[in-house]
């Protein structure tokens, strides 16, 4: 049986034991303590502090506002070539990408039929005038007859009143006189029937020789081949393509511009054109014409630029972007264009005063890709705030801010 001293003091010897243990614990949660003391003043000062701005002051800058828009590479004048006639292909000697001229031979159409109908039309004709000429010897010869049937008749009236002659004798050469000239009007409407018949023969020689020669495919006028559709051995009807030319002379981009960027855009201002197929050129251009009516879904308009000089090589329905020059402006003051932030329908900027903002409202001018003029509201020696563009939104009038050093 254990005395009981010896428990107490077994008791006492575990409570010795058991005193760092405890020590270490509050140590450590001292430790965690201050960590989030120091971790709240840390958030304090930054995080949960106010929000470091950097400051920019109006500066004069040479302004140059471009107006961007995007499009296609597409040619004002545009000719579909096709055949007036109906008939097989016998000869094709142009092919997509070839400069032609004007009247140049681009394909010939099977002519063997054609040919005997311009032949029998010939020979129709030829055969219409030598009637012609018979009805006008028949019509000469019925005058004569005409004319002296007439003298006759007046000869025999005149020796029959004077009972030289008998009256039934008389009476013959009036008859023969009626007859002739019935004889001369038959002739004359007969030539005039030749003649007609003569005139609907010719006609129709040559529309079978137009026929003929329609048979070549000439080109319109001077270009470019964008597009062959047909080959030698096809058929042909009236009015199918057969080619598509392009004057490269009249090669532009049709670029859409967002309405609210056409201020001051106008024809013949310079412009940069950047093809798809050639990214890191840029080709010279001007504004050749503004469209007159906005798509009322997309709010934008159509603006052609043309190149100058024009393209050698291009391709129709290219993907292309423009960069429009609608003005220009030395020593402007100027500021970065995402200093500017809208509230409502006013556009201003934080002006910082002190440590707090406070919004300005200004007015603008031109604008390039980076800057853009302020025109009124600014002294010149304010501090404007800068900040990323997603936080721009954020900030508040009177609000407290850090400039950053």
């Amino acid at each position: 049986m254990t005395a009981p001293w010896a428990d107490n003091r077994a008791g006492m010897e575990k409570t010795m034991m058991q005193l760092p243990t405890m020590q270490n614990i509050q140590k450590k949660h001292l430790l965690v303590l201050a960590g989030i003391l120091a971790l709240g003043l840390i958030l304090r000062f930054t995080v949960l502090g106010p929000p470091k701005v950097e400051v920019v002051r109006l500066a004069k800058r040479d302004l140059t506002a471009q107006v961007y828009g995007n499009g296609t590479v597409e040619a004002k004048v545009v000719v579909n070539i096709a055949s007036k006639i109906t008939g097989r292909i016998a000869e094709v000697g142009a092919d997509q990408g070839d400069l032609v001229k004007r009247g140049q031979v681009l394909a010939k159409l099977d002519t063997i039929e054609l040919q005997a109908q311009a032949s029998q039309a010939s020979a129709t004709a030829e055969k219409a005038a030598a009637a012609v000429a018979l009805e006008q010897a028949n019509l000469q010869k019925a005058k004569a007859g005409l004319l002296l049937a007439e003298k006759n008749s007046k000869r025999f009236s005149a020796l029959a009143a004077k009972e030289l002659v008998s009256t039934q004798e008389a009476e013959q050469y009036e008859t023969a006189f009626l007859v002739a000239r019935e004889e001369a009007a038959r002739a004359a409407a007969a030539l005039n029937s030749a003649g007609r018949e003569k005139t609907a023969a010719t006609a129709a020689m040559a529309a079978s020789r137009s026929r003929l020669n329609d048979a070549l495919i000439l080109a319109p006028e001077d270009g470019i081949i964008i597009r062959r559709d047909l080959e030698p051995g096809a058929t042909v009807t009236a009015g199918l393509p057969i080619f598509l030319l392009a004057n490269p002379d009249t090669v532009w981009v049709k670029a859409n511009v967002d309405e609210s960027q056409l201020k001051g855009v106008a024809p013949g201002q310079p412009a940069t054109i950047t093809l798809r197929s050639a990214p890191g050129e840029k080709f010279p251009s001007q504004v050749a014409r503004l469209a007159w009516e906005s798509d009322r879904v997309t709010e934008e308009l159509e603006v052609d630029v043309a190149f100058t000089p024009a393209l050698k090589s291009f391709r129709l329905g290219e993907q292309a972007e423009v960069l429009i020059a609608a003005g220009a402006r030395q020593g402007a003051p100027a500021l970065p264009k995402t200093a500017l932030v809208s509230k409502g329908k006013q556009r201003g900027v934080w002006v910082v005063e002190g440590n707090r903002l406070r919004f300005q409202e200004v007015s603008t001018g031109i604008e390039d890709a980076h800057f853009i003029e302020i025109t009124s509201g600014l002294a010149g020696n304010e501090n404007i705030a800068l900040v990323a563009p997603e936080r721009m939104g954020l900030l508040a009038d009177g609000q407290k801010v850090r400039v950053r050093k």
